[in-house]
């Protein structure tokens, strides 16, 4: 009975290509002119790098790369995840307001983790220094054994 039923069935469908609706392609939205950062930089483990970059006003002066651990009793040595800590100048005479992403690789190649961080409500404000933390979530092992690291850097409006 199923052997008659499904051709009568099929030969009432309409053919695809008659009974989609035609959609319409959505226009990609312009990007706004805000200034844009990226750089391939040699990678250290809990030292101080110097990175002696300029970027719209905004110096980047520092950054460096280490695990969060308390320092003092009673939870002394525990560990709080894995960052990135960035130091700023806005060299500008309005306020910044950067994001970060840094991803460290090895000498392979491969990618080790990636942190991303930045903005605060307020943003840098002229001639003032701040300093962002940007978290390697999960990321703990394996990034003392980067290479190099690459940064990228936008503005928020």
């Amino acid at each position: 009975m199923l052997h008659m039923i499904l051709p009568a069935l099929l030969s009432l469908q309409a053919p695809a290509a008659q009974s989609a609706p035609q959609v319409e392609t959505p226009k990609v939205q312009e990007l706004k002119p805000l200034g844009f950062f990226s750089k391939k930089f040699p990678y250290q483990w809990d030292v101080l790098l110097p990175l002696e970059t300029e970027v719209d006003g905004l110096k980047l002066d520092t950054i460096f790369f280490n695990r969060r651990e308390i320092r003092s009793w009673p939870l002394k040595g525990a560990e709080f995840g894995t960052r990135a800590q960035i130091a700023v100048t806005n060299t500008a005479e309005k306020v910044r307001v950067p994001n970060f992403a840094v991803a460290v690789f090895d000498d392979e190649g491969r990618l080790l983790g990636v942190a991303t961080g930045g903005s605060r409500l307020t943003g840098v404000k002229p001639g003032k220094t701040e300093t962002f933390d940007l978290n390697f979530s999960r990321i703990r092992q394996r990034l003392p054994k980067g290479t190099h690291f690459v940064l990228s850097l936008e503005f928020s409006e």
